[in-house]
């Protein structure tokens, strides 16, 4: 990978950066982060609506729903993984602020985040399903890109993240708000 001059703040980062063996870009880091962030709290949603909602039997007319959901989670994710460049090409830029003005406008990027992938997974669902994946989505992407913005920040070396310390973050905060969200009692 060709690391650019300008990327990095100083000569001992640009040399840590080449040190990394498995680096990922901001826009990289992102779209994985998406794509988690699309697969499983919907998954954790659509799973806890099964378990409560369908019927047992295999064979019931109502096994439709199954494939529909599968089709929302599906798009969900394809939707993060490809939105998460852009976010991540914004994050870069606000990266460089302050960390005052970086935590403030975080949430409003999760928030724009989890709209465009609530919405594009929600539209399978008779239409308005786009309001509520919508709404859902941007509470996750609300609470979820800040935090890991912050982890981010902390981590890379110019533009670029480790992989191995990229996942553990990642996979943490996706697997919490999922966590969350089988625990609410909401039937």
């Amino acid at each position: 990978m060709a690391l650019e001059k300008e990327t990095f703040s100083d000569e001992k980062e640009r040399f840590e950066a080449t040190l990394l063996e498995n680096p990922l870009t901001t826009k990289q880091a992102f779209s994985q982060f998406g794509l988690l962030l699309g697969l499983f709290p919907p998954m954790a949603i659509f799973g806890k609506f099964a378990y409560h909602n369908l019927p047992t039997n295999p064979y019931n007319d109502d096994t439709w729903l199954i494939f529909l959901l599968l089709v929302v989670n599906l798009v969900c994710a394809l939707t993060g993984y490809y939105s998460g460049k852009l976010i991540g090409d914004i994050v870069s830029r606000i990266e460089k602020l302050n960390w005052a003005q970086m935590i403030l406008i975080a949430p409003f990027i999760g928030i724009l985040w989890g709209v465009m992938t609530g919405s594009a997974g929600g539209v399978f669902i008779f239409i308005i399903g786009a309001f509520f994946g919508a709404a859902i989505a941007s509470l996750v992407g609300m609470v979820a890109l800040p935090i890991f913005t912050i982890f981010h920040r902390f981590l890379k070396k110019g533009d670029v993240i480790e992989r191995d310390q990229f996942l553990p973050i990642a996979a943490g905060i996706t697997l919490i708000i999922s966590a969350i969200i089988l625990g609410l009692n909401i039937n």
